[in-house]
């Protein structure tokens, strides 16, 4: 007899689902909360010159993007750049075959490779009025003229530190927290998304 696999994970905003919902607004100034928990996240770190990063490339059939704000994909993956030697995996593969196959491909070489799904999770804001949302807490410039799709980097928004990746113009962007610091964001977002449901003042 098959034994039965119950997933018994908890996703660090489960507990705000129906509040996230609630606080969608819609419409020319709408803007929506969503988690999307249990993404696969790989941090890998290696020397981008090194034939290790080479085999890595392959395995990942990516290129690790060189320089900081840019993302490269392929297939089930997307990788976003951290730093000169430091990239973090997005994947829809199962994590542990993710981190395997690149620390095979890693070969004892100089570096790491280190699931760290439990680590963080996704938070998506997308709507006409995402960018402004985030502008009222976060330092970088989110004007098209300056981000656009496909771009990632490390910032705030409002205290907390999070990976920034706009995933499409409309705009939608995807946050990577810390799973610590995840409730804090999401209320922090749900109250910054409230004024949009007043209409504009002319």
């Amino acid at each position: 007899m098959a034994e039965l696999t119950i997933d018994a994970r908890t996703s660090p905003l489960a507990h705000l689902e129906e509040r996230m919902r609630t606080a969608t607004v819609t419409g020319a100034r709408g803007v929506a909360l969503t988690e999307w928990p249990f993404i696969t996240m790989v941090d890998v770190r290696v020397d981008p010159a090194s034939e290790a990063a080479d085999r890595i490339e392959k395995a990942l059939g990516a290129a690790l993007p060189s320089q900081c704000g840019n993302t490269t994909a392929s297939g089930p993956h997307t990788v976003v750049w951290l730093g000169p030697d430091e990239w973090l995996v997005l994947s829809q593969a199962e994590p542990t075959a993710v981190a395997a196959e690149l620390r095979e491909a890693l070969a004892g070489a100089p570096g790491s490779v280190v699931d760290a799904s439990a680590n963080r999770t996704t938070v998506e804001l997308s709507g006409p009025a995402a960018r402004q949302v985030l502008e009222k807490g976060c330092p970088l410039d989110l004007h098209p003229r300056a981000f656009g799709p496909g771009q990632a980097v490390s910032t705030t928004v409002g205290p907390v530190p999070v990976v920034l990746w706009q995933v499409d113009k409309t705009p939608t962007y995807r946050l990577f927290p810390r799973s610590s610091f995840a409730d804090y964001l999401a209320r922090w977002l749900i109250d910054a998304m409230s004024e949009y449901r007043r209409p504009e003042v002319p």
